[in-house]
Parts: structure tokens; C-alpha cells; sequence
């Protein structure tokens, strides 16, 4: 039987896996999600001998049905390859009594290049199964990392062209370079002049507009997503969760069902959201700690049950979680309201009116496989400093944000026995210099590459190709516009 889809804002129209990967938003604005949660057909003992390649497909031939056992094999193949410095894939790293998932041993060293080192390869393939006549633009906006790793992904793939927007001023200089040396004659950077989430909203616009599709179709494109809002994203993440579970089960860290907490930080929820499909799949996960920074909505809602994006907007030092309108939420959401669309549309509905919904207290009451905290942009230097002090191990900014909130999250409980793994989400040579100037304030006077090598030294790791690549790379995009040209900017860049 195949698993069909429909949208968070109306169940009454289904989509195969491959429709729901190609149209990426659904036309009313709503999410593509599973008709149900398929559940894992596979023994924990199997699971722990399987490579991370065996257990992609394991995974995913559960959620995109339509794709044959040779399409998604050649898709997994080609995805997770030499790109990655480790034939691991996703190592784990026992450090201060925490298991550290690093998932940034891909081509752009952050975790976005789990699930984009194969969306290529799932949308390619998708629009040969559904006769896509047109070239597929894939229109994303970035908060630093999902921006280098979809150019990487998509660069040069015949049939595609890329635009990446991101916040001009809201990123680390690391991934700015990495995003304006992107090579690839399909690949489009821009620099806004405003935040994340204006250039999120005027991307979600743009994909609503029916007479711009008019435009691109007569122009011979469709567009797609490469953010976490497309399925096609998000499946590829509930990996990792699996592979994580069988590892520790492989090298004898847990028992056989035993439970096991995940942390991740968290700001746009997709990277979350996947560690409870996993939960729902039958993965023995006890509660899914989502740490945020000083942008803090999600712990305010999971505390209060008020999502409420009225806030100030906070530049701290991990970029990548400087969100406040976090579109993954929507799937939970629509989950926790009992798939119910309209219930669901009615929220997002009152999110774009007036910036803030209140889930009801049954709604509230769903949500007890959660718990939320933040730390502070003090906090998280402090977290930095103390595992480096404590064991020699770097982290980067964003896992630091998971560190410390896990560190809350025992004080709080008293849960110092589960077992846990917090998601390493980049590695620290990509917020070089907020990292080390948090292990010791006499790194400041230093420049940028410098403290990459320094680093590596103090870390006693190799500094990472991306990097190497980036020190005398060539500026090749340098576009930038106001948030009300954007879509004027994807014209010109197509329409010529």
C-alpha cells in the first residue's frame, strides 16, 4: 500500500511521496505530511549491523513509497558517498557523560548535508516519475546553513537552478564565503537587507503566487523547496535518530528497548520534528529536550502553550537558530490537533493575522514527550568552555545551545540516568571565531583563518576541506536587494 500525503491545512487532497517532494509547499500554504506514521519493520539486532546506508533505505522505503527499491537505492548511493569524510557517515562521540551526534562530516560541515547530499537526487527522480516537463528552481531562504548546503547539493545537477536568500547581516563570515564561492552555473545567492524570517515569508509568498507560476511555467520552471518544509528533507533526518538508537545498541551503551533522551537545538523544528517521527516509528526515545538561544518561542510555547512571534529578533552567536516563526511547528501542530486540517489552518491563520496563536489544553497536554529550555548567549559560551576544559572537546555554538540546555534539563528533573544523545548540528570550524573567543578571550586579536588553524591545534582535529576550500576562494555572487525585490531578483535571474 502506498503512504499518501495532504497538507496540515486540508486533508482532503492526497499526494504521492514523489508529488508531496516536487511541490514542496502545498498550494494552500500548508505543510505536506504521512497519512499515518509508518512503524519500523526492522529488529533493533539487524538495525545494529546495518551500515548508515542500509539503514536509509530501511527507513525510508517506509515513507516514499512510490520510489522503487533500485530509485532510492541509487539515491542513497550517490548521496551518501565520499562527500563524507568518514564512511560513518554520523559518528558518535561520548563526551561528559553525553553521546554527540556529529552530523557534519558532510560536504558543508553542518547537518544540513544529511538530508541535502539526497533531495537532489529524491526531486530529479521524482520529476522523471511524474513526466516534470520543466526545469525545477528550488527557492530557499537560509539562516547560514541550509543556503551552502542546498548549492552543494544542487550544483551543476542537470535540470535545476538554485536561488539561496539570506539575511545580509545575520550569518558568521564563514558561511557567507562558503555561500558567495559556491560554484555551479545553476546557483543564485542574494544577500537581503532584513532577517531570516522576512526572507522565509517572502519565499513561502512567492511559491503561493498563482501569477507568478504563470510567469515561470511560461518560462519553461516550477519551483521547489529545499528547506525543511519539503518531506523530501525531513524523512533523510529521521535517519540519523535510527542510526544513532542502533549504534548505541551495537556497542553495548544501551539495552535492548531501553530508552534513550535526544536534544537538539532547535529553530526552524524540522531537525526535532524528525527525532519524533522517529519516537512514533517505535524508536525507543524518552523525551525530545528542544533547546533554543535567546530567540526563544519554542520554550515559551512549550512552556505556556502561546506560540507568539511579537518579540524582538535577537542576533546572537548561533545564526542558524535566529528564527522566530518556526514552520515546522505547523506539522506538530496539525498533529497534536488530531489531523484536524481546519483546526490546524484556522492557528496558522491567526499566526500571520496577529503574530501568536494559543493551542487549547488538550492540544497542551499532547505535547508531554517534550521538554524546553534556552540558554543565554553567556550561557552558551560557558558550555563551550566547560566540555573543552572538561574533556578537550570542541563543540560549536549551536550544540553548545544543547549542551547547556541539557545541563538544565537534569538540574530540573533529577534525569541523570537516560542515556542521551544530543544532536551535534556544525562543526566548530564554522563559528571559528565565537567559539574560541568563548574557550579564551586572548583569541580575539586574531584573524579569521588564523583561528582555524589554532583550532585545530587546540581541538586536535583536521581542519576540514570546506574550509581549506574557502581560504582563497573567489567571491562569485555578490547580489543583493530589498526583501520587497526579491521576487523582482528570481525574475532576473531566470527570465532573460
Amino acid at each position: 500500500m502506498d503512504l499518501l500525503y495532504s497538507s496540515t491545512r486540508n486533508s482532503e487532497k492526497k499526494f504521492t511521496a514523489s508529488q508531496a517532494i516536487l511541490k514542496g509547499l502545498a498550494d494552500d500554504g500548508g505543510l505536506f505530511v504521512p497519512e499515518s506514521i509508518p512503524a519500523l519493520d526492522v529488529s533493533i539486532e539487524e538495525l545494529s549491523k546495518m551500515s548508515y546506508q542500509e539503514t536509509a533505505y530501511a527507513v525510508m522505503k517506509k515513507f516514499l513509497t512510490d520510489f522503487t527499491e533500485e530509485e532510492l537505492k541509487n539515491c542513497i548511493d550517490r548521496a551518501y558517498d565520499s562527500k563524507f569524510d568518514t564512511p560513518q557517515i554520523a559518528p558518535l562521540v561520548n563526551a561528559d557523560g553525553a553521546y554527540y551526534l556529529e552530523l557534519f562530516h558532510g560536504s558543508t560541515i553542518a547537518f544540513k548535508d544529511m538530508a541535502l547530499s539526497i533531495l537532489p537526487h529524491l526531486l530529479t527522480t521524482a520529476a522523471k516519475k511524474n513526466n516534470v516537463k520543466n526545469d525545477i528552481v528550488i527557492l530557499t531562504a537560509t539562516s547560514g546553513d541550509t543556503g551552502k548546503a542546498a548549492m552543494a547539493g544542487f550544483a551543476d545537477v542537470e535540470g535545476t537552478q538554485i536561488i539561496v536568500f539570506y539575511p545580509k547581516n545575520g550569518v558568521s563570515p564563514i558561511q557567507e564565503k562558503q555561500m558567495l564561492t559556491q560554484k555551479g552555473a545553476n546557483t543564485h545567492v542574494v544577500g537581503i537587507h532584513g532577517n531570516f524570517d522576512q526572507a522565509q515569508s517572502a519565499v513561502k509568498k512567492m511559491f503561493n503566487d498563482k501569477d507568478l507560476e504563470k510567469v515561470m511555467d511560461d518560462a519553461g520552471y516550477q519551483f521547489s523547496s529545499a528547506n525543511s518544509i519539503n518531506i523530501g528533507r525531513l524523512v533523510p533526518q529521521i535517519v540519523y535518530y535510527v542510526y544513532a538508537y542502533a549504534k548505541l545498541y551495537a556497542n553495548g551503551d544501551i539495552a535492548k528497548d531501553e530508552k534513550i533522551n535526544v536534544v537538539v537545538p532547535t529553530g526552524n523544528f524540522g531537525n526535532i520534528l524528525a527525532a519524533f517521527y522517529a519516537k512514533n516509528m517505535g524508536l525507543p526515545i524518552a523525551k525530545l529536550i528542544c533547546a533554543s538561544n535567546e530567540n526563544k518561542v519554542l520554550y515559551d510555547f512549550f512552556t505556556t502553550g502561546e506560540y507568539n512571534k511579537n518579540r524582538e529578533f535577537i542576533l546572537t552567536n548561533s545564526p542558524s537558530m535566529d528564527i522566530l516563526i518556526s514552520s515546522n511547528l505547523e506539522r506538530l501542530i496539525y498533529r497534536i490537533a488530531g489531523n484536524d486540517a481546519a483546526k490546524n489552518a484556522g492557528l496558522m491563520k491567526e499566526l500571520s493575522e496577529t503574530g501568536k496563536y494559543t493551542v487549547t489544553p488538550e492540544m497542551k497536554e499532547k505535547l508531554t514527550d517534550f521538554y524546553g529550555n534556552y540558554t543565554s548567549e553567556k550561557e552558551t559560551g560557558e558550555a563551550i568552555k566547560k566540555l573543552y576544559e572538561d574533556t578537550g572537546y570542541v563543540i560549536d555554538t549551536h550544540t553548545a545551545v544543547a549542551a547547556g540546555v541539557y545541563d538544565k534539563y537534569k538540574k530540573e528533573t533529577g534525569d541523570t540516568k537516560t542515556k542521551t544523545v544530543i544532536a551535534s548540528t556544525a562543526s566548530p570550524f564554522k563559528f571559528t571565531r565565537s567559539v574560541m573567543e568563548a574557550i579564551d578571550s586572548k583569541y580575539a586579536s586574531m584573524g579569521d583563518f588564523e583561528l582555524v588553524d589554532e583550532l585545530s591545534k587546540i581541538a586536535n582535529v583536521k581542519v576540514p576541506q570546506a574550509i581549506e576550500d574557502i581560504r582563497s576562494a573567489k567571491i562569485l555572487h555578490d547580489t543583493e536587494c530589498d526583501v520587497d525585490k526579491m521576487e523582482d531578483t528570481v525574475k532576473a535571474f531566470l527570465i532573460k
